[in-house]
């Protein structure tokens, strides 16, 4: 099979699934679609049938690419300043102080388990370290979804999941933007070798100028499929660029998501042209996640389980004690943690772009803790946001 028919087939596939299958199965079973494409992935990757072989997968690199700049760009544009200014402080504050829990409570356990496990300094785990506390802030906003059906979207926990799931998406794509920046090799023949602070400005300025480039040229443009192609063009763009320089494209895609939905007044039309593939190039992304996979029992099995296990407690006890200390604990409730536990598309995001650092450690057990976390939460996340809906759900039907 070529490579552009072995293309046309995953995107003809993943259209298919995100129309049909994807929404019958969260309807009838209540979860999360997505675990099923890693393990077809799995099934066609090296490790099993070898459909799709390395040297497939490298020749299809560009798709990826694509997908992690247009996560990016999604998450970038839920931070619409004018929509920001009508939600109150403590929703944010809540949010920001949960990420920072889950993300210092794994960051720290991770950092001395793979020292200690490898027998390696911390300086060397590190990169693993914060990665990994990145992929546990993140949060998934299917969940969102699942409460808001039953409490309605002006529920006050439906808010803040909303904000939250932002938050945490925003949280992760910029420690790791700053991961690749801290830990970037200085160029052949550079004078003076960049700092992390430079290198991240960069990153940021690669998404801003794209971004208003694109406003500059196309924001009177009002017809989606032209705006669709457009966008897919100046994505294209953005994240190659990122990617050349070795830096993050779902970090470099956050910044021209925030700065086109902030200088477009199309900023409807934008958001309806991303949200018409979100949903297929995850799916892809998760084929090729699933196919990527190189697994390895001795290496990775205890620090996987301990990253489950963090960042489960990370969670539920960070939005506990967040809620806690800002006064919100009786109206989101005691296990609104719980409806976070879902990983998404940032994480899986994280993962692929580390995989592909050749120079940074333990990228097979920071790969493989992504994959093990995505599948158990998408099986387990929705029925979880169901708990908590129910449980706060009852609890006021109690107070009335």
């Amino acid at each position: 099979m070529t490579t552009g028919l072995t293309l046309l087939v995953l995107v003809a596939a993943a259209f298919f699934a995100a129309h049909f299958a994807s929404d019958r199965l969260a309807k009838r079973f209540l979860i999360v679609s997505g675990a099923e494409y890693l393990a077809l992935g799995i099934l066609l990757g090296p490790q099993a049938t070898g459909i799709l072989t390395p040297g497939l997968l490298e020749s299809l690199a560009p798709f990826p690419l694509l997908a992690l700049g247009w996560i990016g760009v999604i998450t970038g544009t839920r931070f619409n300043l004018q929509e920001m200014v009508n939600v109150s402080a403590v929703t944010y504050q809540v949010a920001m102080l949960e990420s920072t829990l889950t993300f210092t409570t794994v960051t720290a356990l991770l950092l001395f388990a793979l020292s200690w496990s490898f027998d390696t300094s911390l300086s060397v785990a590190g990169p693993a370290a914060i990665t990994l506390g990145a992929i546990a802030v993140s949060s998934s906003r299917q969940t969102y979804n699942v409460v808001s059906t039953h409490l309605g979207t002006s529920n006050p926990l439906v808010r803040q999941l909303d904000i939250s799931a932002a938050i945490n998406a925003l949280t992760a794509a910029a420690i790791f933007g700053c991961v690749l920046s801290a830990y970037h090799a200085a160029p052949a023949g550079a004078a003076r070798p960049l700092t992390t602070m430079e290198w991240t400005v960069l990153t940021v300025a690669l998404g801003g100028v794209g971004g208003m480039l694109f406003h500059l040229f196309l924001g009177p443009e009002a017809h989606i499929d032209r705006l669709f192609v457009a966008l897919a063009g100046a994505i294209i763009l953005v994240s190659g660029a990122a990617a050349y320089l070795q830096l993050s494209p779902l970090f470099a895609g956050v910044a021209f998501g925030f700065v086109l939905t902030n200088t477009s007044r199309r900023r409807e039309e934008i958001v309806a042209a991303l949200l018409r593939i979100e949903r297929p190039l995850f799916f892809v992304l998760l084929v090729f996640a699933g196919a990527m996979w190189r697994p390895s029992l001795r290496a990775w099995v205890l620090p996987v389980l301990l990253f489950l296990a963090a960042r489960a407690a990370g969670k539920i006890g960070g939005a506990r004690l967040a809620a806690r200390t800002l006064g919100l604990l009786p109206v989101l409730g005691p296990h609104w943690g719980r409806a976070l536990l879902g990983q998404g598309g940032i994480a899986v995001a994280i993962g692929v772009d580390y995989l592909q650092q050749q120079a940074l450690p333990f990228a097979t057990i920071v790969f493989t803790a992504t994959i093990a976390s995505v599948l158990l939460t998408d099986l387990t996340s929705a029925r979880f946001a169901h708990s908590v809906a129910n449980t706060l759900a009852h609890v006021e039907d109690n107070a009335t």
